[in-house]
């Protein structure tokens, strides 16, 4: 402390001085001019006249306190933790709360050590480039209808939560369960409140009882909110908005219509999902911004968001403003528009300039226990054979740019045991990957659009089984085989044409470095897109989501057909 009074009384030499910006206070919604002075890996002050060991020449540009995103999943990126950082951390991010949802989901515990232990050793002069909040994953399975590689109960939640290792509970899916007083859920969530930390949530179009029953659970967050007034409705409540900006979904354009001058200080920006190529080009939380601010949202309001809003809702003390005894994570942009980024600190020290991380990366450490998860059971093309006993099915409906389905009835013809595709429906197949146990899940699914082949991924939301779709039994076997070998990853075949990219990292990412990873999943992509897949669906992006039984309106697991609505297995026969 004494060295950080005597800097800033210009008593003792700082360490770095940021000359010539224009600096943004977050506390006044005002920027202002002078040096930016920093000492320890703190801000001593705003002025002029500092002395410093280093001068770092900012003229006209803006500093910014670097950028919190309030809830992300790494594993959506594909990219190992290391080569994440490399990405995130260069658009101006300097802490990530972090679900590690998917990979906890395949691999336990063991997941989130690896997660945590693998972003610890990235450094740039002893000072970490970018802060990790890893938050206890508190739907494993996410729901009771599939097959995941672990399970944490409100015990195990409990032991668990008290750990360093862990900052909070992540998104509490189950919002049923929470509403319903379940008492397994109820011991997670006393759990983590005992032990002084946040919980996420995960509530879409609750109102009314429900939501005040899903506030009394003491949850923090919700970044599901459908539309404007879901999001008037959780901070009325006092939940805090999350506005989402993923690869996959995002609500910012829409929930941003709720935010006024009142309430602003109750929204927090949230990237939930992000793949590498936009990681890299697009951005993270600058992407977030400069989409905020063409919504019409002030430039004050929106920085905050991604800010201060972000630090005070998760007790992050220290972080979300420049201003004296705040560390020092500052972000250089150009303007408060495009929010360009071109130099990035973290607690003073320089850790990315012009896009480029100026940390080392190349190493990763991968040890035994993500590896290997990809455990089935041998299948052959039979094994996706369909045949009905009645004349109508249950089909799975497929909507262009987003993630929400709808159910169909359909007429049908079986002929030899098996059903007779009709133009335009294909075979989806959920086959479980963790203990081979058999199981197959399979339904008819349209608005897809594959002919003459199968795609297949071990990337699929949330317990990670392996989703295929095909218009034929053998492509899609053979699709299974590819990823089993390979260990996890994406993969085509179509016609004796055949793709794999491997993901081994628990079947979830690559330990290839970004730049491979983004050129590999283009072109397996471009191969796909050229078996005939719909407009406006994301071929392997789509898979994912389809085994996802908590978004409506029917979803496929290894288990079976979901009707997320009556929240039950569903026949594929209609006329059952």
């Amino acid at each position: 402390m004494k060295h950080l009074i005597d800097s800033a009384m210009k008593r003792e030499s700082c360490d770095l001085v940021i000359r010539g910006a224009k600096i943004f206070n977050v506390f006044t919604g005002e920027f202002e001019e002078g040096e930016l002075a920093v000492k320890n890996g703190s801000v001593v002050g705003v002025g002029t006249g500092y002395a410093a060991a280093r001068v770092y020449d900012a003229a006209g540009l803006i500093a910014l306190p670097s950028f919190i995103d309030a809830h992300i999943h790494v594993e959506s990126s594909t990219l190992s933790p290391e080569e994440f950082a490399a990405l995130s951390v260069p658009h101006g991010t300097g802490v990530i709360v972090a679900d590690p949802h998917e990979i906890v989901n395949v691999c336990g515990i063991a997941g989130a050590e690896y997660m945590h232990e693998a972003f610890s050793r990235l450094s740039v002069n002893g000072v970490n480039p970018l802060d990790i909040c890893l938050q206890l994953p508190s739907c494993v399975p996410a729901s009771p209808f599939e097959t995941s590689g672990a399970v944490l109960g409100g015990r195990e939640t409990e032991e668990e939560i008290g750990r360093d290792l862990f900052f909070g509970l992540g998104e509490m899916m189950n919002f049923p369960a929470v509403i319903g007083a379940d008492g397994d859920n109820l011991i997670k969530l006393t759990a983590t409140h005992a032990a002084g930390k946040i919980i996420d949530g995960h509530a879409p179009g609750l109102t009314g009882d429900a939501l005040n029953a899903y506030a009394c659970a003491g949850i923090k967050t919700d970044h599901e909110c459908l539309d404007a007034n879901d999001c008037r409705d959780k901070i009325a409540r006092g939940i805090y908005v999350q506005l989402r900006n993923g690869s996959s979904c995002h609500n910012i354009e829409e929930n941003s219509k709720a935010m006024n001058e009142y309430n602003y200080r109750r929204f927090i920006l949230c990237s939930d999902d992000r793949n590498a190529h936009d990681l890299k080009y697009t951005g993270e939380l600058d992407d977030a911004l400069r989409r905020l601010v063409a919504c019409g949202v002030p430039a004050a309001r929106a920085i905050a968001c991604a800010t201060l809003n972000t630090a005070e809702c998760y007790g992050l003390k220290k972080k979300g403003a420049l201003a004296p005894a705040y560390d020092a994570d500052i972000v250089l942009v150009k303007d408060v528009k495009e929010f360009e980024v071109c130099a990035v600190f973290k607690r003073g020290q320089l850790v990315a300039e012009h896009g480029k991380a100026l940390f080392a990366h190349e190493k990763r450490y991968l040890p035994e226990t993500v590896g290997s998860t990809v455990r089935v059971k041998a299948v052959t093309a039979q094994s996706f054979a369909m045949d009905f006993k009645g004349k109508r099915a249950r089909v799975m409906s497929i909507k262009p740019n987003g993630i929400v389905t709808e159910e169909r009835i359909e007429d049908v013809t079986c002929r030899n045991g098996d059903v007779v595709l009709s133009k335009g429906l294909c075979k989806l197949a959920v086959v479980e990957r963790h203990f081979a146990t058999g199981n197959i899940g399979k339904c008819l699914v349209r608005g897809y659009g594959i002919r003459g082949g199968a795609l297949g991924i071990t990337v699929a939301h949330d317990s990670h089984n392996i989703v295929v779709v095909g218009d034929n039994n053998e492509d899609m076997a053979r699709v299974v085989a590819l990823l089993e070998k390979a260990g996890g990853g994406m993969a085509m075949a179509s016609k004796g044409v055949e793709d794999v990219f491997p993901l081994d990292i628990a079947g979830l990412m690559s330990s290839a470095p970004a730049d491979e990873v983004i050129a590999r999943t283009k072109a397996i992509t471009d191969k796909a897109l050229k078996m005939g897949v719909e407009k406006g669906i994301e071929p392997y992006m789509t898979l994912v989501f389809l085994s996802l039984a908590v978004i409506p309106k029917l979803r496929l697991t290894d288990k079976g057909l979901v009707d997320v609505d009556l929240f039950d297995f569903v026949s594929n026969e209609a006329d059952a």
